[in-house]
């Protein structure tokens, strides 16, 4: 008992501690699962049912930062669960301020029960699957961060969301929403961050957004805005970060930019519209990453951009029309990293920095034109793919130029993966041994005859521009048929070149081969991006917009394109290329651009015949050529031949995409050439109309035995219009060589030319009403944007005039009269020639010097607009002794504010008046006589459709430039044109000003259908 009398107190003293440490415990457990409230608990219940939300732990108290309620360490970054609790209620009592769950594919919608949690104030639903829109019940909420990027949201972005006037940062990205951006949003005046990019919001950007005085933070890229890129920055002055990339805003980019001194990152690419020279940018001294793509930008970069950008890393001002030189950059002082200046015209030297630099710099000055005697070392981060003038452009100096030891006539690539054969086809490997980078060009060697040269860096990616970052690989198993091409594939975050050399010229197939095999098509965020760009082929667009997974249509799945190319250079290009539409953050950061799983280059000539076949033809070839040989010597020898051959030569050697005639045919069809079916003539000869046995009616062109000029300029016009196809450039059937004739095959216009029913004879003139007028001055516009800057030989054509524009039964127009055209090489920015043309179409800087471009186009296109808006002949018309010609009468006009006086008095009050100005300024503009400050074609065309406005530039009339003034007294274009005739005078006889002059050999050639054989049958 003494025992268990001292015992007891023990063991009720050790049961005393337990106890009380049990009830520590316990109230502490129990304090834990009473600090949240149990409606907040019960509204974390309902918002993870409308949610879909799963695996929540009820059982612990949610703010006890338990396992089950916050996000693993070791889960990827994109993926978080956790709620964020406060608890400094005096009475230990929590509330849930924040929730996050991001990455897990939830399914549900967007919870109405949020409600249930009065003190929120950060909701963050990135990446997952939610449907609907957001709730008009969360705006009783005091939400200062909304985020629902990467999701399936739809419908119109809310305008009750104005009414959330605590909102610091509102971010809907990536989602499906549509219509404009309502004005109400202009109401959140305490919002920092903005971001809307990825949807497919319209129309203009209400003006209302001015209010948010606070914005730090605004990206609106990837959407379907209209009209200019409003001047509101004056307005946000506090913003470090602006992205407008593809948005479809259109530039010029306003002065008012100047006043963002706070930006950090500043993103404008793909800019619609007009261009404009770089904008003053020197104020913003906290400059880190700036990007200027694709803005139509002119002028020289500020040589000073280092100095007031010291802490420049990245810049890219690549796919404009910059000059000059490239800026200094002090290596030592300077933080930069990056910059593209890739697709310019930049010349003069390569600057000693640049030279001086090494793999930390990536640098990227492809598609410019700077000396070639200013060429640097080889560098994996340096980037000079056809960057010299001079040089064989697809070559490169990085190595040296290395001969053709023979012609190849196919190409297999397994682009970013291994070497693979499918069937009897080797595809030879591309993967990350070949190295690929922000700025890199990997060029031809003595092993293979091709290349590649890759631009851009991604600029959403925290990560170095590796190879490998530059390659995808399948993220499950593949089940299509040869899934070796597609288990990997390359990648651009830009512009990728895939260039051939050593080609047979000829016509060519290009199969490309394409999987998405980075974005996935479950029920998962994964699945939401939307991959998009654009393919070019010889430097021709041919698929825009390309979207893989839509047109497979599927993910994992094959997908085969094949297009059509012609080799005339022994190099064929294939470029992919991203202009900033789709999206970028699914499933993760940086998924965008350009993806190419193979690609196979095969000559639709197959040289591989049959050994018997090749035998006997060798054969039978030596027994007709041993006769021909005999009756060619005899009629040599008879003087029947000789320059017959050469132009029978010149004509075979052309790869024509068109057919042959024989000349029984074209008798036939023309019954003998006979008198009533003549519809013109020209330096050429005659053009006859036809009706073929199928009842095709033609127009032959007829070349005259007694020009060899004209036998020149009619091979040319063989070789530029076979490969032209458009609705608006005159259609060639084919030609006939046989003996001493040749042809050329044309579809046949039945309305003849324009400048007949404009102000040919009165008997012949067509009442053309305006919109007829505006149908023709946008199709020419539309042809010639067509040969600038669409077809696989980018033309000059050098003598656009309404003679040269052919109308059909549908007074639809087609651009004809190739005879004089130049091709344009890009890496040219001009190309002094002869002059050839019509007086009073021809560009200033063209008919004085024989600097021709594209612009020389675009000049004399101006000149055919007046006259479709007039009704008059420019050089025909004048109204008074102080106007010289219909572009002198204009500029008069313009300055009296009366341009409405230059339409044609044949229309009455029939015509619409914001057109008929709008296509007079269009006019002038084209013919302004800076060169450069003309539009391009593809520009003239949006602002004749409305698409984009017209700005309206005062020039003094008879002024063209300072180097020449066109005076209104006409004495110094007069000694001009008095220069020209004289010229021509000396060697040839003239019949009228509108015949075509060429400087040098003063040869004349009337117009396919010429206005003196105006009656058509």
């Amino acid at each position: 008992m003494v025992i268990q009398t001292h015992r007891v107190p023990t063991m009720i003293f050790i049961t005393f501690k337990t106890l009380v440490l049990l009830l520590c415990m316990g109230v502490i457990n129990v304090k834990a699962q009473s600090r949240l409230p149990a409606d907040e608990v019960e509204g974390l219940k309902q918002i993870a049912a409308e949610l879909g939300k799963r695996g929540w732990n009820f059982h612990v108290d949610p703010c006890s930062n338990d396992a089950n309620w916050t996000t693993p360490k070791l889960k990827p970054r994109t993926y978080k669960n956790s709620i964020k609790c406060n608890c400094v209620d005096p009475g230990g009592v929590c509330h849930v301020v924040g929730l996050f769950l991001t990455g897990q594919d939830l399914s549900g919608v967007l919870p109405t029960s949020l409600l249930k949690l009065p003190n929120i104030t950060m909701i963050d639903l990135s990446r997952n699957y939610l449907t609907g829109t957001i709730p008009s019940e969360w705006t009783s909420l005091k939400l200062e961060v909304l985020s629902t990027s990467v999701n399936k949201l739809s419908g119109r972005i809310p305008s009750y969301l104005g009414k959330i006037t605590t909102l610091k940062q509102l971010s809907v990205q990536n989602n499906r929403f549509f219509g404009t951006v309502p004005p109400e949003l202009g109401k959140l005046v305490n919002l920092e961050m903005l971001i809307l990019s990825a949807n497919f919001l319209t129309g203009d950007l209400p003006i209302d957004l001015t209010y948010l005085t606070n914005l730090t933070e605004l990206r609106i890229s990837s959407n379907n805005f209209t009209g200019r890129i409003p001047d509101f920055f004056s307005s946000w002055i506090n913003l470090q970060i602006l992205e407008i990339q593809a948005s479809g805003l259109a530039g010029p980019i306003p002065p008012s930019i100047s006043s963002l001194s706070n930006l950090t990152e500043l993103r404008i690419s793909d800019l619609l519209g007009e261009g404009s020279i770089f904008p003053n940018l020197t104020s913003m001294t906290k400059m880190k990453r700036l990007m200027l793509r694709s803005c139509n930008l002119s002028g020289q970069i500020p040589g000073d951009i280092s100095g007031s950008m010291p802490q420049l890393e990245t810049l890219d001002l690549s796919f404009n029309r910059l000059e000059g030189n490239v800026p200094e950059f002090d290596l030592e002082a300077a933080y930069l990293q990056r910059m593209f200046l890739t697709s310019n015209l930049l010349d003069g030297t390569i600057p000693d920095w640049i030279k001086q630099s090494d793999h930390h710099h990536e640098i990227d000055l492809s598609y410019n034109n700077f000396l070639e005697s200013s060429i640097p070392g080889c560098r994996e981060t340096l980037n000079l793919f056809e960057s010299f003038s001079g040089q064989n452009s697809s070559i490169g100096e990085c190595p040296k130029n290395l001969p053709c030891s023979k012609d190849w006539n196919s190409v297999h690539i397994n682009c970013g993966g291994k070497e693979v054969s499918i069937g009897n086809i080797n595809y030879e490997a591309d993967d990350q041994d070949q190295s690929a980078g922000a700025a890199n060009f990997n060029p031809v060697t003595r092993e293979k005859y091709w290349g590649i040269s890759s631009t851009g860096n991604f600029w959403d990616v925290n990560m170095m521009s590796s190879s490998i970052a530059y390659i995808a690989n399948n993220a499950s198993i593949l089940k299509m048929n040869s899934p070796e091409l597609y288990t990997s594939a390359r990648l651009s975050p830009l512009s990728l070149t895939y260039y051939a050399r050593c080609l047979a010229n000829g016509n060519y197939t290009i199969t490309l081969h394409f999987a998405e095999i980075i974005i996935r098509g479950n029920r998962s965020f994964c699945s939401l991006g939307r991959r998009i760009f654009d393919i070019y082929i010889q430097d021709k667009l041919e698929l825009k917009d390309f979207d893989i997974e839509n047109t497979a249509p599927g993910v994992d799945k094959a997908l085969v394109k094949k297009v059509k190319a012609v080799v005339s250079n022994k190099v064929l290009h294939i470029r992919f290329h991203w202009a900033g539409k789709g999206t970028t953050d699914a499933p993760t950061n940086g998924t965008y651009g350009p993806l190419i799983s193979a690609i196979s280059i095969e000559n639709d000539h197959n040289p591989g015949l049959d050994d018997v076949k090749t035998t006997i033809f060798i054969l039978t070839g030596a027994l007709v050529i041993s006769v021909l040989l005999f009756i060619l010597g005899i009629l040599w020898g008879k003087g029947c031949i000789g320059r017959r051959i050469s132009r029978e030569k010149d004509l075979r050697g052309l790869d024509l995409q068109t057919g042959f005639f024989t000349y029984r045919q074209i008798k036939a069809a023309t019954n003998n050439f006979d008198a009533s079916n003549k519809i013109g003539e020209g330096g050429f000869g005659s053009v006859y109309k036809g009706i073929l046995l199928d009842g095709t009616i033609i127009a032959v062109k007829k070349l005259s035995s007694k020009s060899s000029q004209g036998n020149r300029e009619f091979v040319n016009e063989i070789g530029m219009i076979s490969s032209l196809q458009h609705p608006n450039v005159v259609r060639l059937y084919g030609a006939c060589v046989e003996g001493s004739q040749m042809f050329l095959v044309y579809e046949y216009m039945e309305n003849n030319n324009l400048a007949r029913p404009l102000f040919g004879p009165e008997k012949y003139q067509l009442k053309l009403d305006w919109p007829t007028r505006q149908k023709i001055c946008v199709g020419i516009a539309r042809g010639l944007a067509f040969l600038h800057e669409e077809s696989t030989l980018r033309i000059v054509h050098r003598d656009i005039k309404t003679t040269n524009v052919l109308l059909d039964s549908n007074l639809n127009p087609k651009i004809s009269d190739f005879g004089l055209a130049k091709l344009n090489e890009e890496e040219n920015t001009h190309i002094s020639t002869r002059v050839a043309g019509t007086i009073g179409y021809m560009a200033p800087e063209y008919a004085l010097w024989g600097y021709l471009t594209y612009k020389a186009d675009v000049y004399s296109f101006g000149i055919v607009s007046l006259e479709i808006v007039a009704g008059k002949s420019n050089m025909k018309f004048r109204p008074n002794e102080s106007c010289v010609c219909l572009l002198d009468w204009a500029l008069v006009l313009q300055q009296k504010s009366n341009l409405v006086e230059l339409v044609d008095p044949n229309l009455g009050s029939e015509f619409n008046m914001e057109e008929a100005i709008r296509m007079i300024k269009v006019a002038l503009l084209c013919t302004n006589p800076s060169p450069a400050l003309r539009p391009t074609m593809s520009v003239v065309v949006c602002m004749l459709e409305g698409q984009t406005v017209v700005d309206e530039v005062m020039m003094g009339p008879s002024k063209y430039a300072d180097e020449f003034k066109f005076k209104a007294s006409g004495e110094q274009f007069n000694q001009i044109q008095h220069e020209l005739m004289d010229s021509i005078r000396a060697k040839s006889h003239i019949r009228s000003l509108d015949s075509t002059w060429t400087g040098t050999s003063s040869t004349f050639s009337q117009d396919l259908y010429d206005p003196h054989y105006l009656d058509t049958q």
